[in-house]
């Protein structure tokens, strides 16, 4: 099992739910060239060509582009990361970047660089978090808490920009109008032991770390999310994020 494999049916399932509503904002901008920033291992890529799109994919990490390219060959792939894209200027119709945005160290500069490569008139649709609605993660450190292990979770730069309001200023500062936001909530329903063993088995920079810990002591933390967890077993974790959207 590769850490892509295990993304792909863990987060890459948790943020499948906000392709359709990107894409609805992609569609309105009437082209068929679409980037897909940020691209993990392709839930927005699919729907796109599905949907009989033009699609570029970019993304940082090689073993995510390998298994999208085994995927889908039709799609433009390249290895790349914001806040610099290899591309020309007013290449693409439309941006769709799900839950990118709130990992990039500078998310204004970000912004820029989707704005110069957008022809004009074209849209970008961008989603990330509501870490405060958040429970299908939070609860991982929470067990992390309750388990007594020290833990300094990784610091969100994104936290400056993640309001509505934040996020409408920097969309405006980079040059967007027609800027807005809203919000968009599910219950994500999974079975429990394998969302654990997906999200731990992913690594990556937030619980990566509970792969790492001596064998005891990840069964202790996995003890304290399955006691945390139980709640939400049937109904789902309850989960939120936004959606924003912009014209060039």
């Amino acid at each position: 099992m590769t850490n892509a494999e295990a993304y792909d049916r863990g987060f890459a399932h948790l943020s499948s739910h906000t392709v359709g509503p990107l894409l609805a904002v992609a569609r309105r901008s009437r082209g068929r060239r679409l980037l897909d920033v940020g691209c993990g291992t392709g839930v927005v890529t699919a729907a796109a060509l599905a949907l009989g799109a033009e699609v570029t994919a970019v993304d940082q990490d090689p073993v995510m582009l390998e298994l999208l390219a085994r995927r889908h060959p039709y799609a433009t792939i390249r290895r790349a990361a914001l806040p610099e894209l290899p591309f020309e200027d007013e290449r693409f119709d439309c941006v769709a970047g799900n839950f990118v945005i709130n990992h990039v160290a500078d998310a204004g500069a970000a912004l820029r660089e989707l704005h110069r490569v957008l022809r004009p008139g074209g849209s970008v649709a961008l989603s990330w978090w509501k870490s405060d609605e958040m429970t299908a993660t939070s609860v991982f450190s929470e067990a992390i808490a309750a388990a007594g292990v020290p833990y300094e979770p990784p610091v969100r730069p994104f936290g400056a920009h993640d309001t509505p309001p934040l996020f409408l200023a920097l969309l405006e500062g980079a040059g967007f109008r027609e800027g807005a936001v809203e919000a968009v909530r599910w219950r994500h329903q999974v079975d429990l032991g394998a969302w654990w063993t997906d999200v731990v088995g992913a690594g990556g920079p937030r619980f990566g770390m509970v792969g790492r810990q001596p064998p005891e002591v990840a069964e202790r933390i996995r003890a304290e999310y399955l006691r945390l967890a139980a709640p939400y077993a049937e109904e789902g974790f309850p989960v939120c994020a936004y959606l924003a959207q912009a014209v060039k």
